[in-house]
């Protein structure tokens, strides 16, 4: 057998030591099920403590927004709201999410409205005084048209951009666009009906300033969209508006495969067995958006870059030291010279390392006759462990129930299925290595999966249960746990001890 191609997961404390402790893990399991989600509390009061020491770097105010949509927890949402609320507030997309964000401790100012919004979305928001991020003129009027039916105060709100263009988005000769296209977002082109908007409402809507949302990893771009949209308050100021906040979004990434040299052994063998030149790495051939013409690689990989030296809280320091294209000046100094708060809304990068999930071995069998390749049936589905559904891919932590048998250390690859009865329900299409081969008893640790994957594609198919969400802590030298709707950060963990 060719050498394993291994993407072993970056696991940092607190999440490394819960992963050596499988005693504890298992105990779990064997309570509440498989599959079984983890999640680490403290973590995510310490991820946002990080990127508050950007913003202090950079001699920068505001405020760090959760996206909420990450993950559905209560227990990480109660342990921000007892954060700094002048630092720390919350990202909601829906009605569901405001009032869950409400009912965890978050008062109405802590709170930024985002997303396709309905009636009583708008009418909630501006109710209990959250910040409400519009997306065009039309929602604008909708929300003003509420306030003034139902006798609300006066809201807060952001006008978000799209489409920036060079020379300022004035749409003459020699204009390019900037960035790419967003469904989010009024284009600068426009802006006159949006500006025009804003001083017609001002009697019900304060506007507070700008943001941006852009589904790209690049830096460089996100720093243009950001000068643009600097460019774009200093119109508004010129014409008596009042803005004083920037909000750059999301998007800063995390690195979940620890080693760039696997990760890139890995990308290239990918692309070797598309050409046909080494066997294939994935069920069924599948090329993750790669395939082979005539002896050329055509296609774009449509994966996470899972090894990322920058990502988080460093990602952010670097868009902020990054020079603006026009103006010269850095981000953050931009910023700074216009004395605008800086927002921003983490959701990935936010629940970096506050989580995992477990799955229960059900089965394992061979995959085919000759390949040496094994099936390894997983109690969980597709929905419940969703990195791959987001382009990510990162190898699972076994974590046997008993010791394994002298001799039995030997690499293989197997692919996990998983518990719904289709062809399709597959955890990963990729050939995953493993130290040695599972057995039926024996859990699967997908780390890091607080983001987008733990619950985001969860669901009842088939009947099969969701899995269960737990929060723990460690006290001296066992760990704490109990239900995720049972956490408040004021009460000590009760549940088993590991």
């Amino acid at each position: 057998m060719d050498a394993p191609l291994y993407l072993r997961p970056r696991v940092e404390p607190p999440l490394g030591a819960l992963l050596t402790d499988r005693p504890f893990l298992h105990s779990l399991v064997d309570a509440l099920g498989s599959p079984l989600n983890v999640l680490l509390p403290e973590a995510v009061a310490e991820n946002a403590a990080r990127f508050r020491a950007v913003y202090s770097r950079h001699h920068l105010t505001g405020r760090v927004y959760f996206a909420h949509k990450a993950n559905r927890s209560s227990a990480l949402l109660r342990r921000l709201a007892a954060e700094d609320p002048v630092a720390v507030g919350v990202d909601v997309a829906s009605l569901e999410e405001l009032r869950h964000a409400l009912g965890c401790g978050f008062t109405g100012d802590r709170i930024m409205a985002t997303g396709p919004k309905d009636a009583a979305f708008l009418w909630l928001a501006a109710r209990v005084g959250a910040t409400v991020n519009l997306d065009s003129p039309g929602e604008l009027e909708r929300l003003c048209g509420l306030v003034r039916a139902h006798g609300l105060g006066r809201v807060a709100v952001l006008a978000r951009l799209s489409g920036f263009e060079s020379a300022a988005g004035h749409g003459g000769a020699g204009t390019r666009l900037l960035s790419r296209r967003s469904r989010f977002g009024t284009p600068v082109r426009d802006r006159e009906a949006l500006l025009s908007a804003l001083e017609r409402n001002a009697d019900t809507a304060e506007f507070v300033g700008a943001a941006y949302h852009l589904d790209t990893t690049g830096v460089e771009e996100k720093a243009r969209a950001l000068e643009q949209c600097v460019l774009f308050l200093d119109e508004c100021r010129a014409r008596g508006l009042a803005p004083r906040a920037l909000d750059i979004g999301g998007g800063f990434g995390v690195g979940y495969v620890a080693e760039a040299q696997e990760w890139e052994r890995w990308t290239t063998a990918l692309t070797e067995a598309v050409l046909g030149v080494r066997p294939p790495l994935t069920w069924r051939g599948h090329g993750y958006g790669l395939r082979n013409e005539g002896g050329t690689v055509r296609g774009n990989a449509a994966l996470y870059p899972a090894h990322r030296p920058t990502a988080g809280p460093g990602y952010l320091d670097e868009l902020l030291s990054l020079p603006a294209p026009v103006l010269g000046r850095s981000s953050a100094n931009l910023l700074l010279e216009h004395l605008h708060d800086l927002y921003i809304e983490p959701g990935r990068a936010l629940v970096d390392q506050c989580g995992l999930s477990l799955a229960r071995v059900l089965d394992v069998r061979p995959a085919d006759t000759d390949s040496g390749q094994y099936l390894v049936h997983l109690g969980m589905n597709a929905g419940d462990m969703s990195l791959e559904e987001h382009g990510v891919l990162v190898d699972p932590v076994l974590l046997p129930h008993g010791e394994a048998a002298a001799g039995d250390e030997e690499p293989v690859g197997v692919y996990l299925t998983g518990n719904l009865c289709l062809e399709g329900d597959l955890i990963t299409r990729r050939l995953v290595f493993l130290p040695r081969l599972p057995q039926a008893g024996d859990l699967l640790a997908f780390a890091n999966t607080a983001g987008y994957a733990m619950d985001f594609h969860a669901h009842h198919a088939q009947r099969q249960p969701v899995g269960r969400t737990v929060a723990v802590e460690r006290r001296g030298d066992s760990w704490r746990w109990c239900p995720d709707e049972d956490y408040w950060p004021i009460t000590p963990l009760g549940g088993t001890t590991g």
